[in-house]
């Protein structure tokens, strides 16, 4: 049973510990969503020759002179450039389309202003998630590797399976808030930074990812948990039903020991009133009545010289 109960152990740790740095790292990374943004090309330019507006004419004399009417060939979305961006809880961050490398931006600036409490919210939740986490983790370990007694394993066992429910529940409420935040955004945020589309990302994924490494440790910490219990009070039960066995036993033996000797005192007290009445009659005074007071009172004298 202790093997058995120290590899659940070990399992729900194990669990615990992937929802950990899953969180964590979901956390900390801006790959919740990804996708592409519709922006306008810019203009050609000398530094600039692909993905742009080249219009007919004299490239330097249109730069030049803001008066002149430009004309494009290109219509449709041929005038638009799709940039790649992904999205996290912190930062959004974008391709930059004139130069290598990404800008970003705060996530929480780029959110309507009806939707900045519930992201504030939901980012209170992650935080809480991952405490609670941490400490549901802490004590798996005491249990694991300090527990010098089953009642103290079991203590820890059942705290850390309420500290590790109550963290997943908060990380299911902070992901879900942040999924409407974002979609919200998507319809309600800047001009300039809509999605033309836009899909979930591998933070995402992580995000309830750890969400399942959480309630499946918290599953096996309960499972653990009671059945310990359930095992301890079957054992208790074998026990209790083995001590009234033997009880009822010793208490057979001793009313048979006590039948044997009352049985002996009675005949040996029956002896002695037989022997009282023959004499009597020897002795010629059978015709005197005996009282029955002076005969119980033999009998009890000769009860008390021959009880032990």
């Amino acid at each position: 049973m202790k093997t058995n109960r120290r590899c659940r152990a070990l399992l729900a740790v194990s669990l615990n510990l992937v929802a950990l740095l899953f969180s964590t790292t979901a956390f900390i990374t801006t790959y919740w969503c990804e996708g592409t943004q519709r922006v306008p090309k810019p203009n050609c330019g000398k530094d600039k020759k692909t993905n742009c507006l080249n219009y007919s004419g004299n490239e330097t004399a249109n730069e030049t002179n803001h008066n002149v009417v430009h004309y494009s060939w290109e219509t449709g979305d041929d005038r638009f450039l799709f940039r790649y961006f992904h999205t996290g809880i912190w930062y959004s961050c974008e391709e930059n389309i004139n130069t290598a490398g990404e800008k970003c931006r705060s996530f929480i600036d780029l959110a309507p202003a009806s939707e900045k409490g519930v992201l504030w919210l939901s980012v209170v939740s992650e935080v809480l998630y991952i405490m609670l986490l941490v400490v549901g983790f802490s004590l798996m370990c005491l249990e694991l590797f300090h527990s010098s007694s089953v009642i103290d394993g079991l203590k820890l066992n059942a705290f850390a399976a309420v500290f590790t429910v109550l963290s997943g529940l908060l990380g299911m409420v902070a992901h879900m808030m942040y999924t409407q935040v974002f979609q919200v955004t998507v319809s309600l945020g800047p001009e300039d930074w809509r999605p033309h589309s836009w899909d979930y990302g591998w933070s995402f994924c992580l995000a309830w990812g750890s969400f399942t490494c959480c309630m499946a440790a918290s599953v096996t910490t309960l499972n653990s948990y009671t059945k310990t219990v359930i095992e301890f009070r079957h054992k208790r039960k074998i026990f209790e039903q083995g001590f009234r066995e033997e009880q009822t036993f010793l208490d057979q033996e001793a009313i048979k020991y006590f039948r044997e000797r009352s049985v002996q005192s009675g005949s040996g007290l029956m002896e002695v009133f037989v022997h009282a009445t023959v004499s009597l009659r020897k002795s010629g005074l059978s015709h005197i009545s005996v009282h029955l007071g002076e005969v119980l009172g033999t009998w009890g004298r000769a009860m008390l010289t021959r009880s032990p």
